[in-house]
């Protein structure tokens, strides 16, 4: 019987409300499976333990959660910790120490969900943004003189490795082939950052020589998320920095229906290390504790963590589960436009994937 370890992180607010949603369909899809199995180790890192001991994880965190296959992340912040303490001090250091300098986020509209956008369908907005998750401009590298005088000064440094650009590159573009895209839409801003944006492009071309039928479309990142808005349909693949592919995959969720629907893995792709597996909306504190925050976002994500593990097909059962809820439209949450609490919504989905195995 083949057995998963998965070290789960529920995190502060609406994190550990839509974590246990989660594990419930990871639970419902060894039901289906019949010879899987998910060990599943939860940890209380988030903002409460670091109030209590003045750190969010353990000194040994990250020795603890290296064994694991993966690991499934809630969400992390609160009102009375320092949003750089809590991201500087639990996701970053996970994300750098195990090497998951891929960030790929689905951009997709389900079905049954309407798009703010006017005349976009489920055609139309379908595409994967792959984000580089290590360097750039979240790199840990600046800092500040003469604090608290006039004459203050504050230096924030980009870094772009050729190594840590090559390599999300070249995955963007396999990602464009295994997808069958003529293009891989590249984020840049070379015309006005004169240093690390033409370095960027510079590699996109020399990477692109080795895939020949893909061309890559450079977009300024200002005409970028103009073009999200009006034309996503152009989309396949989107290969961004650290700091754009942030912001485009926020806009891309706002797009194919709001932040509490789209996933997010962060990937080692050599499984050299556990990789982890988010939703990207965040803790949520006002309406925490109240049953009602969607929990799509992190069963998709737990989705995308099946993909990973080398289950497709399980994988699109879950997805397709959360459409066929959507699509009925009887049982769904306040931000849906229903009444359904956090438990009977994902009730619901596991029913729809139920059905279908």
């Amino acid at each position: 019987m083949p057995t998963h370890n998965i070290a789960s992180i529920p995190g502060d607010g609406i994190g550990p409300e839509v974590m246990k949603e989660a594990i419930k369909v990871l639970r419902a899809v060894e039901a289906i499976h019949g010879d899987l199995h998910f060990t599943i180790d939860s940890y209380d890192w988030n903002c409460k333990r670091y109030l209590e001991t003045g750190r969010m994880m353990p000194e040994d965190g990250i020795q603890t959660l290296a064994p694991y296959d993966a690991i499934l992340f809630g969400a992390v912040g609160s009102p009375e910790v320092p949003d750089h303490i809590s991201v500087w001090e639990l996701i970053l250091p996970i994300r750098r120490e195990f090497q998951q300098y891929i960030n790929l986020r689905p951009i997709k509209l389900l079905k049954g969900i309407e798009s703010p956008l006017t005349n976009k369908g489920v055609d139309d907005i379908d595409f994967v943004v792959v984000r580089e998750n290590t360097e750039g401009e979240y790199s840990n590298s600046g800092g500040r003189l003469h604090i608290g005088t006039p004459y203050e000064v504050v230096v924030q440094n980009s870094v772009f490795t050729r190594m840590g650009s090559e390599r999300v590159i070249k995955y963007a573009y396999e990602l464009a082939r295994k997808r069958g895209s003529k293009e891989l839409s590249v984020a840049t801003k070379s015309n006005a950052i004169n240093f690390s944006m033409p370095f960027w492009d510079e590699v996109v071309k020399e990477i692109g020589a080795d895939y020949n039928e893909i061309d890559a479309g450079f977009y300024h990142i200002d005409a970028l998320v103009a073009f999200f808005v009006s034309k996503p349909e152009i989309f396949n693949v989107v290969v961004g920095s650290n700091l754009f592919g942030d912001i485009l995959t926020d806009l891309g969720a706002a797009i194919s229906g709001g932040l509490g629907i789209t996933p997010s893995g962060n990937i080692n792709p050599e499984k050299n290390y556990p990789s982890m597996f988010e939703a990207i909306h965040g803790s949520a504190p006002d309406i925490a504790n109240q049953g009602i925050a969607n929990p799509i976002a992190q069963i998709w994500s737990a989705s995308l963590m099946l993909e990973h593990l080398g289950y497709p097909e399980l994988a699109k059962k879950v997805v397709n589960g959360i459409e066929a809820a959507l699509v009925e439209g009887e049982v769904r949450t306040p931000d849906l436009g229903g009444t359904a609490s956090t438990a009977e919504f994902a009730d619901k989905i596991i029913e729809e994937i139920q059905k279908e195995a």
